[in-house]
């Protein structure tokens, strides 16, 4: 068994505004930045030892786990299949733009996302396989230990998924989803395979 952390990194100006950020590098704002230094007295106050900190390759996950790591002293390391879910066309575009623009897709992410794929973007199946990928390895490197992993929505939840088992939920909702934390323990014996 290994417990994770999920930590969602702070703010960014697109988060604010109600853009689909994906893997485009926006740095954290004023918010973000008292988020992350909320998740760290969070994370404190819980008597919490990281052993290990692991973050996608992305300037808000870098900015988040550099905070986590100097106030926790452990280093950091990314992890590039923890990149976020590449969106195609939706990234930088406002997601009411989006529900304007293409309202069949738009409610089909809503409630079935495993069966969209953003224009030009990436399935979650595809992004599931990888980010498997991922937790195996933490697994045989960290069992029994507890690790940070910072990582954006939708990554984050599908991450979620593939170790609670639990829905997704609607994932245009989960974007405003930042600067939050979760602890997870992960048992891989009941887990779900992405094939």
């Amino acid at each position: 068994m290994i417990t994770i952390v999920l930590i969602r990194p702070g703010a960014t100006d697109y988060d604010v505004q109600g853009r689909v950020r994906g893997r485009l590098d926006i740095p954290l704002n004023t918010l973000g930045a008292q988020e992350v230094a909320k998740e760290v007295d969070t994370l404190r106050e819980a008597g919490i030892h990281l052993n290990a900190v692991y973050y996608a390759p992305c300037r808000p996950a870098v900015e988040t786990a550099d905070a986590i790591s100097r106030a926790f002293d452990v280093k950091a390391k990314e992890l590039e299949g923890l990149e976020n879910l590449d969106y195609g066309l939706w990234q930088g575009m406002r997601i009411e733009e989006i529900r304007a623009r293409q309202p069949k897709i738009y409610r089909q992410w809503q409630e079935i996302p495993d069966c969209v794929c953003p224009p030009e973007g990436e399935m979650i199946e595809e992004a599931e396989v990888r980010v498997m990928d991922c937790l195996r390895r933490l697994l045989r490197r960290h069992r029994g230990q507890v690790v940070g992993l910072v990582v954006a929505e939708p990554m984050a939840s599908i991450l979620k998924r593939l170790i609670t088992q639990a829905p997704l939920g609607d994932l245009w909702k989960a974007e405003s989803r930042h600067g939050q934390l979760e602890i997870l323990r992960w048992d891989p014996t009941p887990m779900k395979t992405a094939s």
